[in-house]
């Protein structure tokens, strides 16, 4: 009796392992954040398919490896709650036209008023379009202000479901325009500002630049400001980022992702994609607005299966073939998280690694006085 038990328990155990599990899974994350976008049951049909149960379990899997970053979450935590560390940086400030907020780092190397005023880096936090806010990076603000010798700003956005990816944008040009307002008060150079982004950041970042060359009505702002703005921006740094829109999509595809993904819920649906992506603007671009892109630094990790590698690669081929100055790093054995939260503290692993591109390609897009 006991050996029929046992034979019959391996079978259960292993169909409740092999196939429960993974059903469970993948049905709660569907649950959780969106079932395909089909009509009546036939998004039942569609998320019950074997190959989206399975690709999707793997993927909502992978993001237990972010445990590890428990003990980075409570030091930042405990250092942007630290008072005695206000003296780094001024802490939400007001800005643009839906009162976000940002906080502004100082550079340790530089007075705030006798000294000449210091170059600007924006720094624009990732999260799928989704998610994200400014305190989870001051770790990597302040050892930014202190590697670049720069006064650093790291500003929230309206993330969906608060807003779409072109609000993302217009409070991105609202943080600039902010700047250009507030140089002379934080002893910082208007006209020396570097963007700075991961993943969607750099996503946002590209499209923010693109947008105001193309002086786009739909900013609602004048003209003379987006003329100003784009002059002032000296380059744009990408980490791990989305260029071309329908080719991430179909990335989302393959790992089964693409109805839980943020992504086109925020970009209004995937009509919008040409609308959103850099990749598509570039090539619409007249020649004289595309002697105004700014030079582009792209790095990105050969282990990213987030965004593919293929992002940066072809993205840089597009900027060359358009004569915009690129420099394209692949870090090996980097992948999409890392090339982020490694810059937080002198401790991590890519640290040097990724600070060095960063400073090299910072160096030759600041204006040498």
């Amino acid at each position: 009796m006991t050996g029929l038990k046992c034979q019959i328990s391996l079978p259960v155990a292993a169909g409740a392992l092999l196939v429960g599990l993974p059903y469970s899974i993948s049905l709660f994350a569907q649950w959780i954040y969106g079932w395909p976008n089909k009509p009546g049951y036939k998004k039942y049909i569609e998320a019950l398919k074997p190959r989206r149960i399975y690709c999707l379990t793997r993927a909502v899997l992978e993001t237990l490896k972010y445990l590890q970053y428990g003990k980075l979450y409570f030091q930042w935590k405990s250092w942007y709650k630290n008072d005695e560390n206000r003296k780094h940086y001024e802490k939400g400030i007001t800005f643009g036209r839906r009162s976000n907020k940002l906080d502004l780092y100082y550079s340790p190397t530089a007075g705030r008023s006798r000294d000449a005023p210091v170059p600007l880096v924006v720094f624009i936090y990732g999260g799928a379009w989704g998610s994200g806010e400014r305190s989870i990076y001051c770790l990597l603000a302040r050892q930014m202000a202190e590697e670049l010798s720069a006064t650093v700003i790291c500003p929230d956005y309206c993330t969906y479901p608060k807003g779409n990816v072109l609000g993302m944008v217009q409070d991105i040009t609202d943080c600039l325009i902010w700047a250009r307002e507030s140089g002379q008060k934080f002893n910082f150079d208007i006209d020396n500002i570097v963007l700075i982004g991961h993943s969607a950041g750099a996503h946002l970042c590209a499209l923010t630049t693109l947008f105001l060359i193309d002086a786009r009505e739909e900013l609602f702002i004048e003209t003379t400001m987006q003329r100003d703005l784009t002059l002032a921006i000296k380059g744009v740094i990408g980490l791990s980022g989305v260029y071309n829109i329908m080719d991430h999509y179909e990335h989302e595809q393959m790992r089964a992702v693409e109805y839980v993904s943020t992504m086109h819920k925020a970009m209004n649906g995937v009509e919008n994609f040409p609308y959103y992506s850099p990749s598509h603007i570039l090539n619409k671009l007249s020649p004289d607005k595309l002697e105004r892109v700014p030079p582009f630094g792209l790095l990105h990790g050969t282990i990213d299966i987030i965004v593919p590698v293929e992002s940066s690669t072809r993205f840089s081929e597009l900027l060359t073939s358009h004569s915009v100055k690129v420099s394209l790093y692949l870090l090996p054995n980097i992948d999409h998280t890392e090339i982020v939260t490694d810059l937080m503290t002198l401790d991590r692993r890519f640290y040097h690694t990724v600070y060095s591109c960063l400073k090299q390609e910072y160096s030759k897009f600041i204006t040498k006085c």
